[in-house]
């Protein structure tokens, strides 16, 4: 399965991006694969469906997944709170637009990040798998981390594809 994100930047090497929070760390999606930011939504379950991508939600009439990055990421479930959130992202996977739900513990704002001030993950010491995070960009004494989603759900293999709905 092959999964892409569009890379939009600027000549000055700026990003503009989305943060989140999950388990208490500040995350980024590109904004140009942000649809909508939905209030969380009743869920169904899918039965035998990966916990990574349990269930399914309703979005303007089409039923789309619902990934859990917490899961993606080793972190432990946590049950949604007044300000959780989700986020709905278009990627391409396998040559076919697609929307996707994403769990947030809470979304923050709509910024420029600076492309020069990011770095790779190091290999030792991260809590997560490297290579499911694209770049640790520096901000104001933190980093925010951009997780790279064509690694994310391309390692899902055909467990995650055979639960998606393209987009239209």
């Amino acid at each position: 399965m092959q999964a892409t994100a569009t890379h939009a930047s600027t000549e000055a090497g700026e990003i503009e991006v989305l943060t989140f929070d999950l388990h208490g760390e500040t995350f980024a999606l590109e904004a140009a694969i942000v649809r909508e930011i939905l209030d969380v939504a009743p869920e169904t379950r899918v039965p035998g469906a990966a916990r990574f991508v349990g269930g399914v939600i309703n979005f303007r009439g089409k039923v789309i997944p619902l990934a859990n990055l917490r899961l993606a990421f080793g972190m432990e479930a946590k049950a949604a709170t007044i300000d959780s959130r989700i986020v709905v992202i278009e990627l391409d996977l396998d040559g076919t637009p697609t929307l996707i739900g994403l769990q947030t513990d809470r979304v923050h704002e709509v910024t420029a990040l600076n492309l020069a001030a990011s770095e790779q993950p190091p290999s030792v010491g991260m809590r997560w798998r490297p290579d499911y995070i694209r770049c640790l960009v520096k901000r104001r004494g933190e980093f925010i981390i951009l997780p790279d989603l064509a690694q994310i759900f391309a390692s899902r293999g055909r467990t995650f594809s055979s639960q998606l709905s393209p987009a239209a």
